[in-house]
């Protein structure tokens, strides 16, 4: 591993109430300290004196420099966090996939809570919240000025109770309450089924810790039902990350050996890494490198079967690596929306016994050296969430769309085309909303059902028959033959016969 940080990665989008944001775990004490800014912390140490005196009521030493460092870390990225006691708990109970809540993925948006997306089968899935869901109440608190950490704080609770939360639909244009008994989240990272003879369907939710050997579990299942596999579908869609370990595990699933999966690159010598498909780079650290192999037992015709990776705007960090990875190497065919663009990495390390901070350290990039931060994975083939299209598309939040994200600014005439496209957006909500008052709200169908628009379009595409492109693709297709209408590409080509 050379110079590699010795950690175990997690690299997801949001907050889970409770699941986590992108992280490495890193103890490393640092040997240096960075020269302090004497003249400025002077200012900070006036200001809190004056507070001290001159407030109008007693404030807290403790809270005073809690907040202080909170605000601090705040202030540089939206995935930068500084853990006090409770969080820090939290946050340590979160990386077991185990917890207690409603079991959904969530971020900030405009001071309100939003849903990356729902833990398949958890009670908020099962209540009917869906991503991009805004929730602006917990109970009878007002989301607005609740810190991430506090929103997930009134998520949770004791199994068997209820909390009551107030959602704003921007698909529908409409506020509707759900009351979601909380239950212990046992998540279930991996399903699938052979679709039809020849063709399975095969899904990541998340990368956990589980999430490989159920992953090599359920493809041997899936060759026994039908050894005469013609293609496949990795259907990454939603899926906010995890493990890094994983990532790189499932991309080493499909390609050969010593092939590159992720490169990292920080001001730290030990964010500087490269991640292969050689088992030294995806078995977890807690194992010894001689331990067990899982994917020593995936199916042989693993390595060659025609595969299309299906992604949209949910699909983060790890799902974004697993992609990008796939892509470069000309394993597979990329079809969906583009992704999240989640492309940094977060170390966490302890401030004490029982703090820590999460911080930004590096960035992401694909074998081919693309950087994923603020830009996602574009899709080869772009396709629309439905037959009927993607009316609401430029509703979607991205990493790009958050404040204080890093990368490239947008210019001007950018950020003026995305607001024009979302107030006609919003004007064809208002519409909508009132020609179907009192109807029954529009939902997607289920991934992986007979209705999922875009996974028949995938299927079609490893059959060669034709496949109905995006109508207006939100941004050019990596695939100029698939501007508009239908195409007819070839299947996706064992790694090694695709040029």
């Amino acid at each position: 591993m050379g110079n590699k940080m010795q950690t175990v990665g997690w690299v997801g989008a949001g907050v889970l109430a409770g699941v986590l944001a992108t992280f490495s775990v890193q103890t490393i004490a640092r040997n240096a300290v960075a020269p302090l800014p004497l003249e400025e912390l002077q200012q900070l140490a006036a200001v809190y004196g004056l507070i001290k005196t001159d407030y109008v009521e007693p404030v807290d030493d403790k809270k005073l420099i809690t907040d202080a460092i909170t605000g601090m870390v705040a202030s540089l990225d939206p995935h930068s966090q500084y853990f006090d006691k409770a969080s820090f708990a939290e946050f340590r109970e979160g990386t077991t996939g185990r917890f207690v809540g409603v079991g959904i993925e969530i971020s900030q948006e405009d001071g309100l809570i939003r849903v990356v997306s729902p833990i398949e089968g958890s009670p908020a899935d099962r209540a009917g919240l869906i991503t991009n869901d805004l929730i602006t109440k917990i109970d009878d608190t007002a989301v607005k000025g609740l810190s991430l950490t506090d929103a997930v704080k009134r998520m949770r609770g004791e199994p068997n109770t209820q909390v009551v939360l107030t959602v704003f639909r921007k698909d529908e244009g409409r506020t509707f309450t759900v009351t979601i008994t909380r239950e212990e989240i046992k998540t279930r990272s991996v399903k699938g089924e052979v679709i039809e003879p020849g063709y399975a369907w095969l899904r990541l939710s998340q990368f956990q810790d589980r999430t490989v050997d159920d992953f090599v579990n359920k493809a041997i299942e899936l060759y026994a039902k039908d050894p005469n596999m013609k293609g496949l579908v990795l259907d990454l869609r939603n899926d906010p990350g995890g493990l890094l370990d994983a990532a790189v595990a499932i991309s080493a699933a499909f390609l050969p050996k010593d092939t590159v999966v992720v490169t990292t690159d920080g001001q730290l010598p030990e964010s500087k890494a490269s991640y292969s498909t050689n088992p030294s780079d995806y078995l977890p650290r807690r194992f010894p490198i001689n331990a067990n192999d899982p994917l020593k037992r995936l199916p042989a015709g693993l390595k060659n079967v025609p595969l299309v990776v299906l992604v949209n705007e949910g699909s983060a960090s790890a799902s974004e690596i697993v992609a990008g990875a796939l892509q470069d190497h000309k394993r597979a065919t990329i079809m969906g929306s583009q992704t999240f663009g989640k492309g940094s990495v977060q170390t966490v390390r302890p401030l004490g016994p029982d703090t820590g901070i999460k911080l930004t350290t590096a960035l992401y990039y694909t074998p081919s050296g693309r950087s994923i931060q603020a830009k996602g994975i574009v899709p080869d083939i772009a396709l629309d969430e439905s037959a009927e299209g993607s009316p609401y598309a430029s509703l979607r939040v991205r990493e790009a769309d958050l404040a204080k994200h890093l990368g490239t600014d947008e210019s001007a005439e950018e950020i003026a085309r995305k607001e024009k496209e979302r107030e006609e957006a919003l004007k064809r909500l208002e519409a909508e909303a009132k020609a179907n008052e009192g109807k029954q709200p529009r939902r997607l169908p289920q991934f992986g059902s007979a209705d999922d628009f875009q996974l028949q379009q995938a299927l079609n595409h490893l059959k060669g028959l034709p496949v109905v492109v995006a109508k207006q693709p939100e941004i050019k297709d990596r695939n100029p033959e698939s501007d508009a209408g239908t195409s007819t590409p070839s299947p996706a080509a064992p790694a090694e016969e695709q040029k």
